[in-house]
């Protein structure tokens, strides 16, 4: 007569476990050197002025938020293009990719997203493919939302070979980021979705498609990086969609 009471006490534990560690989001691991600083450093501001210990401990916490690394679930079908990365949609424009990723020099469509602080900063594979040309350019550290950024900023590029051809993807660092962390390297192949790298602190990615694909998504759009479709490569989208703030 016991065991079944048992059972029944146990199962809403269970319950209350799986919900707590359903709201809790991952944190990268590229993040805990920089939240035990801030621990320490917490500490120490403490002893000097409890104040001061308040505001350590509020970096900390925001620390933790910046390298969270939340799952995501990444449509699968053929030819869809996913967003490498959490933020707005900039910029949507005809440019000409980056000299080092020897992709054709015409333009192509280039659709930029912009991570604040308080977005998440790891980036995922927009498509699935193989990495044919991997190259870092060292460069100024300049607002990522202007313009010149994709040609002066320090950046990271990836050419992704796919059935539709060829795609760029460009890591670029911003007034607060100093450091592009890459988690593959040139030949690798990828998922669309799969973690590729990270970029510490707001900074920005751009996606350069092939110059005839429609973009599905609006500039000021928010972006989920490998949820959110950018584009369809095997679609055939008639003209650009319109879009209106509500």
């Amino acid at each position: 007569m016991c065991a079944p009471r048992a059972a029944r006490t146990a199962e809403p534990a269970m319950s209350l476990v799986d919900s707590v560690r359903k709201v809790i989001v991952p944190i990268h691991k590229e993040g805990y050197v920089f939240i035990a600083i801030g621990l320490v450093a917490t500490i120490v501001l403490a002893n000097l002025w409890s104040p001061f210990g308040w505001i350590g401990a509020i970096l900390t916490v925001w620390i933790c938020y910046f390298f969270r690394d939340p799952v995501r679930v990444t449509p699968q079908r053929e030819g869809l293009v996913i967003s490498p990365a959490d933020g707005c949609v900039s910029q949507i424009a005809r440019a000409l990719p980056p000299p080092e990723l020897e992709l054709p020099a015409e333009p192509m469509t280039r659709i930029s997203i912009f991570m604040n602080v308080f977005d998440c900063h790891v980036n995922r594979a927009p498509v699935p493919g193989r990495i044919l040309k991997m190259a870092y350019t060292p460069g100024l550290f300049l607002n990522a939302e202007l313009d010149k950024a994709s040609d002066d900023n320090e950046r990271n590029a990836l050419a992704i070979e796919t059935a539709a051809g060829a795609i760029g993807v460009v890591q670029i660092a911003g007034l607060i980021a100093r450091r592009i962390v890459p988690f593959v390297k040139e030949g690798d192949t990828l998922a669309a979705g799969e973690r590729f790298g990270l970029i510490r602190f707001g900074s920005r990615v751009d996606v350069y498609l092939p110059a005839d694909v429609v973009p599905l998504v609006g500039e000021g759009q928010t972006a989920i990086a490998g949820e959110t479709v950018l584009a369809d490569l095997a679609g055939n989208e008639p003209m650009a969609r319109s879009f209106r703030d509500i």
